[in-house]
């Protein structure tokens, strides 16, 4: 598999850079082995069947994005600071721009009572050290940090404050993320309640979306690529209702991609409860063990996120439905139209 097999042409001006409104009047490409169909967000309950499980992921998108300065004598640098991971007593890993503007050792302020202390280095990727207590690191947080958009919004607009309600799920839940999980950004209350009136269930895990979501695959041979590790628990009360919705004979059909890589890896675990780093890296050729299906967006060329896709539903297959998705009109990304993958048909 060459890193080609997975490109296509999209023309410029596809690329949403705001949500539907509402949520759920998203356009929905409704992708089965032998048709396509074009239908609304707001149609899924008349798509899934009674007994059909989703699966949630109930992460919390941080607002990351840090823009502050470093102070050498006389000159002032700008520093830009995305967090990345909680090290827990105030360390952080975080992408540091331009990251050879500082020394160890040096304070960064970032505003609105928030500074950090640079540590050093490795691979690309900064260490950074708060001095606060986690209640008021996350105060501070909210008060001087942005939502981390994805870099192909940002190139077109900076985020604002109406993306702190934009790019965050209905469900959000446990902080940690630093990209939302975007497939759940089309749902609302109204069709959730459509969704339980139908009969289907729903089952939350918690996934906390690192911003490796967003790196190139750089080798040509995509099965040399390696995935960002990416938190992740399944509780056993979450697994007890996959399991029985699997034995009563109902689809489990995850809610993106990331609880879809969470639900994969707790079964190749094992089964069960599942707590811990995840890099479960999904290409065709892969066997599915839980998910029947999958709502999902319309995922860059040349990237993870449409292998995975690929693996599911069959490379031709995606990139026949991304083709009809191009002519037709639909919004790709992170704000743009979704999907219904069903690789058994409706």
């Amino acid at each position: 598999m060459r890193l080609s097999d997975f490109d296509y042409p999209l023309p410029e001006g596809r690329i949403a850079t705001r949500p539907a409104r509402p949520r759920s009047s998203a356009r929905l490409l409704v992708v089965g082995p032998a048709r396509l169909e074009d239908r609304l967000v707001s149609d899924l309950p008349a798509l899934l069947r009674p007994g059909d499980r989703l699966v949630l992921n109930d992460t919390k998108v941080i607002p990351a994005r840090l823009r502050g300065t470093r102070r050498r004598g006389g000159a002032v640098a700008r520093i830009e600071a995305t967090l990345l991971e909680d090290h827990g007593e105030g360390a952080w890993s975080a992408l540091l721009k331009p990251l050879r503007k500082l020394r160890e050792g040096e304070a960064v302020d970032f505003g609105e009572g928030l500074s950090a202390t640079f540590e050093g280095s490795e691979g690309g990727t900064a260490r950074l050290r708060f001095a606060l207590s986690p209640e008021a690191f996350a105060e501070a947080l909210a008060r001087a940090g942005s939502m981390p958009l994805p870099p192909y919004i940002e190139a077109l607009r900076p985020a604002d404050d109406q993306d702190r309600e934009d790019y965050q799920t209905l469900w959000a839940d446990k902080p940690g993320a630093v990209a939302a999980p975007t497939a759940s950004l089309h749902f609302d209350a109204p069709l959730m309640e459509a969704l339980a009136a139908r009969g289907v269930a729903f089952t939350r895990v918690t996934l906390h979306v690192g911003a490796g979501t967003f790196l190139p695959v750089k080798v040509d041979d995509v099965r040399e690529h390696r995935m960002h590790a990416e938190w992740g628990e399944v509780t056993e009360a979450a697994a007890e209702e996959i399991a029985a919705t699997k034995a009563g004979g109902g689809r489990v059909i995850p809610v993106g991609t990331t609880a879809l890589r969470l639900i994969e890896s707790a079964a190749l675990a094992g089964g069960g409860a599942f707590r811990g780093a995840t890099d479960l890296f999904i290409v065709p050729g892969f066997r599915f063990r839980v998910a029947d299906g999958l709502v999902t967006n319309f995922h860059l060329p040349r990237s993870t996120l449409l292998m995975l896709v690929s693996a599911l539903m069959g490379r031709e297959r995606m990139l026949e439905a991304y083709a009809h998705a191009v002519r037709e009109g639909y919004r790709f990304f992170s704000y743009g139209d979704a999907s219904l993958l069903l690789p058994r048909g409706p």
